[in-house]
This record gives structure tokens, C-alpha cells and sequence, in this order.
């Protein structure tokens, strides 16, 4: 018999994680710290920040520490300080068929909540952080996926890890199966219903909605325990939502579609910077040499465009500057998050090349991936075409352990220091071994001040 959302929430134990899903919650747990260090020194991140210690002071709920930052606040500021720090930075893990994101929501909110209950002197493992943190990873992405079957308009993640949040929020302190329910109702009712497509077509800060789905999350959880009520949220029950959930706890939806960014700006982007590094070197090319870019890409994809971004905003949900960027620079990473690289003269000349194309071949395939195809031209008029490819990181196609390992490094060694850091990648992927003490620790190293 199917396995209800709330019964799911409050009877799932530890034990019940497959190791391949522990792995997996290492794997993020590692990734989005890496993200959160360098998310620390955006503009968005210390608005954020700023705007949470004036907005949102320590309650009798518990205090929470801000995210790399160690200011204390409530537990629905530091949900929305962190899902913004984490959140400023495109490059933490997503779920493909959701188009969207768990982690930048998940990770942010449960923080805030466990250092809220530990300040009122409970005792959390690594284990028990866990636990909560897969219920949250599972139901965001099937809340996720029954939202995308079931709504005309493509939302923002925050508009569905709203729901997960909770989830996983409840567990953590304590509720019924019927405060669940509730918690669920108020979390979908009351998150961002925001529009993903409104953010491509005009990039700010608002990104991806996680930054007010995490605190949404963590409020509703708290409602609900205190005996507000909710239910349903549409997104668990009734007979559209059914199909989604007919294997909880019997599969793992989260195992199926995680997938891990190597570049810092939307994934969409990734298959055609892929291809155009790999045709410039295998033909020798040099940048001043290429005449124009042909990208031929999915519908959704076209409209990021970004030929001449005037904000980070606008340049993380680009396609044609970070292309132009690999074509001219070979790499995308920690270094091209500066200001400066807007004004940069080469690659501003190759981004204003680039056409896209909207391609009814890559929109069908884009459906379960996406998909792109890059021709290069040289001032010769002599073209270069790139298989079709989708984005490294996918379960199919997965970064390698030293690419994973890299990425942490670029991004969290330069704001933490490379011990604090390094110290931080091994609890991290060793957290839910960690005792109370040791989970203590690793907790202190995320949320201090950087």
C-alpha cells in the first residue's frame, strides 16, 4: 500500500537511508558549502544578511546563526539569509526533470532550524541531520515534480521546496502526522508562486525563489506545530498529485535526478560552453579568429540569451556571454565572477556573435535533459559542429570525484582559508557519522563569520 506524505515524514528512519542516498547527501552537504563560502561575498548575500539581522531577530523559537556568517537571528531569518547566500552563486545541485533546485532551499532552512534547537540545548547528530534532510530532498522533488505536471505556469524551486522544507522542518520538531499535513498545506499555500521565466527574461536577485521558499518552509512547520491549519497541499494529495507519490519509501526520486554543476551560471548554458571549449581545442582556434557562434538549443533556453550582461545577475543566466567567456578564456570558474569581466572587450565581441536558435528537436529531447549544439565559424567562413550534448553532472553523466573536488577548493578556499576549509570538506562528507559534539563542531564552521 502506498505510503502517505506524512506518515513518510514522521515514521522514516535513519536506518531506512540507502547507503547510495547517504552518499549522495555527503556529496551535497559538500557541494553547498563550497557554493555558501564563496555565495558569502556577493552584493546579494550581505543585502540578504544585512536585511535578516534587522528584519528578523533571535526569538523564543532559538537562535540561529546566520550562514558563514555567525550573527544571530531567528530561525526563518537565517532560512532567508541562507537560501539567498546560497542561492547567489549558480552552482549548486539541482534536480533535472524539475528544472530547479533542492539543496539552495534544503540545506539553508535545516541549518537554521538545528541551530535554533541546539541553542535550547538539544543534543544532534550528523545522523539525525540526515534523516531530515532526505525527507526534505525527497518530498521537495516530488512536490516539484507534481507542480510542473499540474501548473500552467513554470515555477521558481522556492515554490516547491517550500513544501519539502517542511517536511523535513516538522520532523525536526516533533510533529503529528496531522501537524504534517498541515505544515505541507501552508508551506505550498502561502511559498513563492514566482514565475522562473519573469527572472530569465529580466535577471535580479530574486533568482530562483529559494531565498523566501526556505523561510515560507520553516514558518509553516512552525504554524502547523502550534495548531494552524493547512491541509491539503495539492502538490501531495488528491488524484493529480497520486502518481507522484505511489513509491515513496519504496524509490528514491532524489537518487534518480540529482545532478551537480561545473560552471557558475545557469545549467542551461553548460552543454554549449562544453562544446565550444572542446571545438576550439581540438581544431587549435583562436578567439579573435571566430567570425560567429551558432547555438541551437531548447525553447526555454533561447531566452536567456545575455549577449551584454550589465549585472552578475544578468551574466548567471546568460548563454552567450559564458560561451563567449569559454571561447575566449578556456574556463568559467571563481575568477570570472568579478565585475570587470562584464567590460571585458574580447569577449563582449565573441558574445555579440552568438545566435541562438530555437531548435524543435532540442525542446523535444530537453524534456528529461537538456540539450544543445554549437557551430563555430572563423572569419573564413570554414565551420566547426559539435555533437549535441547535455550538461556534465547528470546521473549519466557525472563529474569525476577530483572535478567535485576542485570546484569545493575554488570556491571555499579563498573566502574560508584552505584550512578552515579543508577541515570543513571532511566533516562534511563524513557528517552523518558525527556525534553530537562532532556535528556541534562542523556547525561552527559553517555558520561563523567568514
Amino acid at each position: 500500500m502506498p505510503q502517505s506524505v506524512d506518515a513518510f515524514t514522521t515514521q522514516l528512519r535513519y536506518g531506512d537511508l540507502p547507503e547510495s542516498m547517504r552518499v549522495l547527501l555527503r556529496r551535497s552537504f559538500t557541494d553547498t558549502m563550497g557554493v555558501a563560502a564563496i555565495g558569502a561575498s556577493t552584493q546579494m548575500s550581505q543585502i540578504a544578511r544585512a536585511s535578516a539581522a534587522n528584519l528578523f531577530g533571535p526569538a523564543a523559537a532559538g537562535a540561529s546563526r546566520m550562514l558563514m556568517d555567525g550573527r544571530k537571528v531567528s530561525p526563518v531569518g537565517a532560512a532567508m539569509a541562507g537560501g539567498f547566500t546560497v542561492d547567489s552563486i549558480d552552482a549548486h545541485d539541482g534536480t533535472t526533470p524539475n528544472k530547479g533546485h533542492v539543496g539552495s532551499a534544503v540545506f539553508p532552512a535545516l541549518l537554521a532550524v538545528v541551530d535554533a534547537q541546539r541553542s535550547l540545548g538539544r543534543v544532534i547528530t550528523g545522523a539525525d541531520f540526515a534523516l531530515w534532510l532526505a525527507i526534505a530532498y525527497e518530498v521537495s522533488s516530488r512536490a516539484g515534480q507534481v507542480q510542473h505536471a499540474t501548473c500552467p505556469d513554470y515555477h521558481t524551486s522556492g515554490a516547491w521546496t517550500a513544501v519539502g522544507v517542511a517536511a523535513g522542518v516538522a520532523r525536526i520538531l516533533g510533529c503529528s502526522a496531522e501537524q504534517v499535513r498541515h505544515a505541507l498545506g501552508i508551506a505550498e499555500y502561502h511559498g513563492p508562486r514566482s514565475q522562473m521565466m519573469r527572472c530569465i527574461d529580466f535577471p535580479t536577485m530574486v533568482r530562483d525563489g529559494v531565498g523566501w521558499g526556505a523561510p515560507s518552509g520553516v514558518t509553516a512547520a512552525y504554524l502547523a506545530q502550534g495548531g494552524f491549519t493547512g491541509a491539503p497541499a495539492l502538490t501531495c494529495e488528491g488524484k493529480e498529485a497520486a502518481p507522484f507519490w505511489e513509491d515513496l519509501a519504496a524509490h528514491w526520486l532524489t537518487l534518480d535526478h540529482t545532478h551537480y554543476k561545473k560552471y557558475l551560471c545557469c545549467r542551461w548554458a553548460h552543454p554549449s560552453m562544453d562544446a565550444a571549449l572542446e571545438l576550439m581545442r581540438a581544431h587549435g582556434l583562436y578567439h579573435s579568429r571566430i567570425a560567429k557562434v551558432e547555438i541551437r538549443t531548447f525553447h526555454y533556453a533561447t531566452r536567456l540569451a545575455g549577449h551584454k550582461p550589465q549585472s552578475m545577475d544578468e551574466l548567471a543566466y546568460s548563454i552567450a556571454f559564458p560561451v563567449a567567456t569559454m571561447i575566449v578564456r578556456g574556463v568559467f570558474g571563481a575568477a570570472e565572477m568579478s565585475p570587470d569581466i562584464l567590460s571585458d572587450a574580447d569577449i563582449l565581441r565573441v558574445s555579440a556573435a552568438v545566435e541562438l536558435i530555437d531548435d524543435d528537436e532540442m525542446t523535444r529531447r530537453s524534456v528529461a535533459q537538456r540539450w544543445a549544439a554549437v557551430t563555430l565559424v572563423d572569419v573564413d567562413g570554414v565551420r566547426y559542429a559539435a555533437a549535441p550534448k547535455t550538461p556534465r553532472g547528470d546521473v549519466d553523466n557525472p563529474l569525476s570525484e577530483e572535478e567535485m573536488l576542485a570546484k569545493y577548493r575554488m570556491f571555499a578556499e579563498p573566502v574560508l582559508g584552505v584550512e578552515r576549509a579543508e577541515t570543513m570538506r571532511g566533516m562534511c562528507a563524513d557528517f552523518d557519522n558525527l556525534d553530537g559534539d562532532g556535528f556541534g563542531e562542523l556547525l561552527d564552521l559553517i555558520l561563523g563569520e567568514v
